[in-house]
């Protein structure tokens, strides 16, 4: 019996909802040709992964929590280590996290979307 792959994983791995095997984009996160583009259909169960056109246009909103969320965890950090940093440090650092973390982002945005809107339950038999 195949051990079954935890909500948490299947998130993280970016896998197909319904049966957390099937990949839901069909390149690398390394690659960055077609990096946000989602597969039709899982290439495991065969669940439609864009339940109508656009709908990935509301995983914006995610990225943005996630970009805010990254932007005051980098003010805390930088005034944790060090005291009274200059604005500039702020804004580089800012920077910097945003342009290292943005195809993470994108991705993992357009997952909790899925997972969150996209009305696909977990069905392990699939």
């Amino acid at each position: 019996m195949e051990k079954e792959t935890s909500l948490t994983k299947a998130i993280f791995t970016a896998k197909c909802p319904r049966c957390r095997k099937g990949s839901i984009f069909p390149v690398s996160l390394y690659s960055f040709r077609k990096l946000t583009e989602v597969n039709q259909n899982c290439p495991h169960c065969g669940v439609e992964l864009v339940p109508e056109p656009d709908f990935y246009y509301g995983a914006m909103y995610v990225s943005y929590a996630l970009s805010v969320a990254l932007f005051i965890s980098v003010m805390v950090a930088l005034n944790v280590l060090f005291d009274d940093p200059e604005l500039m440090a702020y804004i580089l650092s800012v920077l910097f996290f945003n342009i290292l973390l943005l195809p993470i982002m994108l991705r993992i945005s357009k997952v909790l979307y899925l997972y969150g809107v996209g009305k696909i339950s977990y069905e392990p038999q699939k």
